[in-house]
């Protein structure tokens, strides 16, 4: 518990009640505008106590995994051994990205196409050119 005294933590509290306690207020302010004839303060006025209710879910599961990460408890489930006694292998936290080699397709049929040719030069060109505007291609 002492973990949760912490200046950081202190903060964390303070700003959870601050939070709440101002959701909670906006939620009955547009209570009171709602029952004076707005019409759409009536959303409002659930809106407001669900934003209360996320603040306190999330300061709630926070304060949990301080303390599980205390106590040297893993924060997610697991991994049960009733599959049996072989070693689940875990997948990498970060995986490196696939370099795949870029090869131009070869036409179907081997049919060339005029217009596709002549879109293909005009995008290589503009390739080549980054700082060219499209209405300045040559061709």
């Amino acid at each position: 518990m002492q973990r949760l005294r912490t200046p950081a933590w202190i903060v964390r509290h303070v700003a959870m009640v601050v939070l709440v306690v101002a959701f909670l207020g906006l939620g009955w302010w547009q209570v009171t505008r709602a029952a004076g004839g707005n019409a759409l303060s009536f959303g409002y006025a659930i809106e407001w106590p669900v934003f209360a209710g996320f603040v306190v879910f999330v300061w709630w599961r926070e304060v949990r995994q301080a303390l599980r990460a205390e106590r040297g408890e893993p924060a997610g489930p697991a991994p049960s051994a009733a599959a049996g006694d072989e070693p689940v292998a875990e997948t990498p936290a970060v995986r490196r990205p696939v370099r795949v080699a870029r090869t131009p397709a070869a036409p179907a049929d081997g049919a060339d196409d005029g217009e596709l040719a002549a879109y293909n030069r005009y995008l290589s060109w503009l390739n080549a050119n980054p700082g060219a505007r499209p209405g300045d291609y040559p061709g």
